[in-house]
C-alpha cells in the first residue's frame, strides 16, 4: 500500500510539473517566413490588442479592410470576374447572333482575350451589363455559384476559390481571433463576391463592399424580387474606396490591406487617422509560383503605390520571399 502510495505521489508532482511548463502558443500565420512583413503585422496587432497599452484600440474600432483581386486571391492575365462574363458571353451566344461581329463579344468568341483587354474599362463594363443584367438577385447568385463550381484557371487548371492566397487566409483569421472586425472592399462586383465570400474567407456578405449595377424592387408573378439592371450604380475603386468605407461602415479602418494603385487611396485615408495605423501592400514577385508584375502591368498596376509605400514605411510583402505557400494545398 505504501508503495502504491509513493507512486501516486510521484506520479502527481511529475504530472503537476509538466502541466506548469510554459505552453509555447502555435504560429497564428505559418504560411508567412519570419521575415520584416510578417513581424510589423504581429507587432500591430499585439499594440492595439493589449489592454492598458499607450497604442490600445477597442474593439469596436478594429477594422481592416482587404482588396480582393490580387490581394485575397490572383488577378492573372485577368480579373476573375472577367473570366466569368467570358463564360457568360459564351452562353448567351445563340441569343444573339450580333454579337459575332459586334465587338468586344466578337473577341470573346474568337477566344481573343489580349482584344478584349485592349478595349480597356469600356468595353469590360459593356460584357458585364451584357452578362450581369436582366436577373434577379437570386438568379444572379446561382448562376455565380454553378460558375464557380465548375469554372478553372486557364493557366493553374485550379477552381479560382481554389487560387485564394493562404498566407492571406491565416491573416484573416489571426485578426478575427483578436476581435478585429474584416471587410472585404473591391472594385469586383459586390454580388458575385457575396456568392462566395464567407464560404472562402470567413466574411459575411454584411461586410463586402464592391462595384454594383443598380436594382430595383419588383413583383413576379406576385412574387417580390430585386431585379439587377442595365445601369451602374458605383464603381469601388481608387478614391471610391474610401468613400465606399465611409458610407457602408462608417468608422475609418485601422488597417488596410490592397496590392495595386486601385487601393491607394484607401490606405492613405486609412493611415491618415489617429492613433495607431497600419498599411500594408501585396508586391507580386513570384513567377515560378505564381506571376511577377506591377509598375506595367494592365492588370493590378502597382506604380505610384509602391513609391508612396516605401516614403511613408508601410508594409510591402514581397511574396516571393515573404509566404512560404501561394496557394493552399489541393485536396
Amino acid at each position: 500500500m505504501k508503495t502504491c502510495s509513493r507512486l501516486s505521489a510521484v506520479f502527481f508532482i511529475l504530472t503537476t510539473l509538466v502541466f506548469a511548463l510554459p505552453v509555447r502558443a502555435a504560429d497564428p500565420l505559418p504560411s508567412w517566413s519570419d521575415t520584416a512583413s510578417k513581424q510589423a503585422i504581429v507587432a500591430f496587432v499585439s499594440r492595439v490588442t493589449q489592454e492598458g497599452s499607450p497604442g490600445y484600440v477597442p474593439r469596436a474600432e478594429r477594422i481592416a479592410t482587404f482588396d480582393n483581386d490580387g490581394c485575397l486571391w490572383s488577378e492573372q492575365p485577368a480579373y476573375f470576374q472577367l473570366f466569368f462574363a467570358i463564360d457568360r458571353v459564351k452562353a448567351l451566344a445563340p441569343e444573339h447572333p450580333e454579337w459575332k461581329t459586334q465587338e468586344p463579344f466578337a473577341s470573346v468568341l474568337k477566344g481573343d482575350l489580349k482584344s478584349v483587354l485592349a478595349g480597356g474599362e469600356r468595353a469590360i463594363l459593356e460584357l458585364v451589363m451584357a452578362t450581369h443584367a436582366g436577373y434577379t438577385t437570386e438568379e444572379f447568385a446561382k448562376i455565380s455559384r454553378q460558375w464557380l463550381a465548375t469554372a478553372r484557371h486557364p493557366t493553374t487548371g485550379r477552381l479560382y476559390t481554389e487560387m485564394v492566397y493562404q498566407p492571406m487566409l491565416e491573416l484573416l483569421e489571426y485578426l478575427r481571433a483578436n476581435e478585429f472586425k474584416t471587410f472585404i472592399v473591391s472594385g469586383g462586383g459586390i454580388e458575385f463576391l457575396r456568392v462566395f465570400a464567407e464560404e472562402v474567407y470567413g466574411v459575411p456578405p454584411e461586410q463586402v463592399i464592391g462595384s454594383s449595377i443598380r436594382t430595383k424592387f419588383a413583383l413576379r408573378d406576385g412574387v417580390p424580387v430585386i431585379e439587377r439592371l442595365p445601369e451602374m450604380n458605383f464603381i469601388d475603386d481608387k478614391a471610391g474606396k474610401p468613400v465606399a468605407i465611409n458610407h457602408h461602415i462608417g468608422r475609418r479602418p485601422i488597417a488596410a490591406f490592397g496590392n495595386s494603385d486601385g487601393d491607394l487611396q484607401m490606405l492613405q485615408w486609412t493611415t491618415a487617422g489617429d492613433g495607431p495605423r497600419f498599411a500594408l501592400y501585396v508586391h507580386h514577385t513570384d513567377a515560378v509560383r505564381e506571376w511577377a508584375y506591377d509598375r506595367e502591368s494592365h492588370i493590378g498596376r502597382l506604380d505610384r503605390g509602391l513609391d508612396e509605400a516605401r516614403r511613408k514605411g508601410w508594409t510591402v510583402v514581397d511574396m516571393e520571399r515573404d509566404w512560404k505557400l501561394i496557394y493552399p494545398p489541393l485536396q
